[in-house]
């Protein structure tokens, strides 16, 4: 009787055994999981805070951007008055003055990129935030995305307007062509187009930078350098010998244009062209 006992006692232990054994290994799972969603909170924490610090840098350098374009934009309207004021001085001056407002141009269109290009920046971590979500252990990476076929515009525009200021013709045109082939459609395609256009009158090429300028008349009449390219083209078509065509231009750029620096050249190009020659009877093709 009393081994009996013992061999129920034997085998009820053996249950409790192993009826607790699963148990402890479902616990120690747990435990494992526990662990590794406390480590995915904490990798979390740390990008959320590294993400918030480079947020705070790319708002600085997106202010101290607009600040200096402001700054520009106030400097090129002080100068347009002060050519205005001194339309009647002599034309060697108001060709330095318009050589400046240009560089000034250039530098907002280059500021302009730079603050594009650091919005881009922004866009691409705020796109890069709401992908890191907390997923399952051992989820794959997301694919990485495919490899551009052209540089981004900002870099492309900027490496072509360097060039272009370094007389570094040939180079720059090409850049400029790349340019327009990829981005043709953003806001500084009518810009990349006239430096095209630039470069021919530069070198001598009038008939073609006549075309090139036309160009940026016709596909970008909205732009910053529209009257600049109508002012050129006058100038083009002078120096190709078509002075009747060339002072109509410029009489057209007055009429469109009359309170712009570019007028003001226009006018100082025409009373220039009218002292060298002396009064003379318009031609029949010439408008009254």
């Amino acid at each position: 009787m009393r081994h009996k006992t013992r061999a129920s006692v034997y085998a009820s232990l053996a249950l409790c055994l192993l009826a607790v054994t699963p148990a402890f290994g479902v616990s120690r799972e747990i435990v494992q999981l526990q662990t590794q969603v406390q480590a995915l909170q904490e990798s979390m924490a740390r990008m959320q805070q590294a993400f918030d610090e480079r947020m705070g840098v790319m708002k600085n350098l997106i202010e101290q951007s607009t600040d200096n374009i402001n700054k520009m934009t106030s400097a090129v309207d002080t100068l347009q008055k002060s050519v205005q004021q001194s339309g009647t001085d002599s034309g060697n001056r108001v060709d330095q003055l318009s050589g400046q407002i240009q560089a000034l141009h250039d530098s907002l269109d280059e500021l302009k990129a730079r603050v594009a290009k650091l919005n881009k920046q922004i866009d691409d971590m705020n796109a890069a935030k709401e992908n890191l979500q907390p997923g399952t252990p051992g989820a794959a990476p997301p694919a990485q995305p495919p490899q551009a076929q052209a540089p981004p515009a900002d870099i492309l525009y900027n490496n072509a307007l360097r060039d272009y200021n370094a007389a570094k013709y040939q180079l720059a045109q090409q850049e400029f062509n790349d340019y327009l082939k990829f981005y043709g459609n953003t806001d500084l395609a009518g810009n990349a187009q006239f430096y095209v256009a630039e470069i021919e009158f530069r070198q001598g090429n009038y008939p073609q930078a006549i075309k090139d300028y036309d160009t940026v008349l016709e596909q970008y009449p909205g732009g910053n350098k529209t009257a600049a390219a109508q002012l050129k083209k006058g100038y083009a078509l002078l120096e190709s010998g078509q002075r009747d065509a060339g002072v109509r231009e410029l009489r057209s750029l007055i009429n469109r244009y009359p309170r712009s620096i570019e007028a003001t050249q226009a006018r100082d190009r025409i009373r220039r062209l009218v002292s060298s020659t002396g009064t003379r009877k318009p031609s029949p093709s010439q408008p009254q």
